[in-house]
């Protein structure tokens, strides 16, 4: 893997496959942690309170790379279906499968979706700079609303949906993004200064 394809996982000690597997594991384990406590913190802000679920979720998949950052996504999903209350509106609101069919559905499709785009787009070296990670960010946390809008809309119609699926969160989606393509590149650069 060249350092142009490379993620911050790939610059992780090489190790032998059973290693990589059990800490590949572990990673994706830490990842659906910190993704379950990112969707039940809420920050204030208008006009709806904001989670930072989807910068958590895009900035882990573009660290981890497509294929683990997909995987992670699929097995947070895996663990709200069984029960675990990971999720944003959890327990209070239901879980398990009834609360995955519920309104928030699609979202969580979206993000399984969403992590291997972002994944893909790092190993390709768009985690690099501002302005690439920025649009990484800004594709990732389109396709997440897509998903979801389509859900709504099998629901309650578009215009419904486009209320209160997209609307109230343009605004804090628009600074996650900011901050995501932040992140990301200074990652890379902390990389560096300590690699010389």
């Amino acid at each position: 893997m060249t350092p142009r394809t490379a993620t911050l996982v790939s610059v992780l000690p090489e190790t032998t496959p059973l290693g990589r597997a059990v800490r590949n594991t572990l990673l994706a384990l830490a990842g659906t942690a910190i993704i379950a406590i990112s969707a039940k913190v809420q920050v204030p802000f208008w006009p709806v309170p904001m989670t930072m679920q989807t910068l958590a979720i895009v900035v882990i998949a573009m660290a981890f790379g497509a294929k683990l950052g997909f995987a992670t996504l699929a097995l947070y999903l895996c663990e709200g279906a069984i029960g675990l209350p990971v999720f944003a509106g959890t327990p209070e609101k239901g879980i398990g499968i009834p609360y995955m069919l519920g309104p928030t559905g699609g979202y969580l499709i979206g993000f399984v979706a969403a992590a291997w785009l972002a994944g893909w787009l790092a190993e390709k070296g768009w985690d690099r700079t501002f302005l690439k990670a920025t649009a990484v960010n800004f594709a990732a946390t389109a396709v997440v609303f897509l998903f979801g809008l389509v859900w709504l809309v099998l629901m309650y119609g578009f215009s419904k949906s486009v209320a209160v699926g997209v609307t109230p969160f343009l605004l804090s989606s628009a600074f996650k993004i900011a901050l995501g393509g932040a992140l990301l590149p200074a990652a890379w650069s902390l990389i560096r200064r300590f690699r010389g």
